[in-house]
């Protein structure tokens, strides 16, 4: 699918979501990368045999300042 040089990640890479954006819909919340990968706006993307990524955030209440609110409550 890739014409880029040097090509995009495969869909089946680690890195997938490196490829570059092919079509944008961004009042829709999705983009579909030239690997065939669709990308959403909450960081879940569906795959070209149908799999799902879900969502993935950081989880590390330190990055947010939540984690020095609840060590100076406890």
């Amino acid at each position: 699918m890739c014409q880029h040089q040097p090509p995009c990640p495969r869909a089946e890479a680690i890195d997938h979501s490196a490829a570059l954006v092919s079509r944008s819909h961004p009042e829709q919340g999705w983009s579909l990368l030239c690997n065939g990968v669709v990308v959403f706006d909450d960081t879940g993307e569906l795959l070209p045999d149908g799999s799902v990524v879900a969502p993935h955030r950081p989880t590390d209440f330190e990055w947010f300042g939540a984690g020095s609110t609840a060590r100076s409550a406890a």
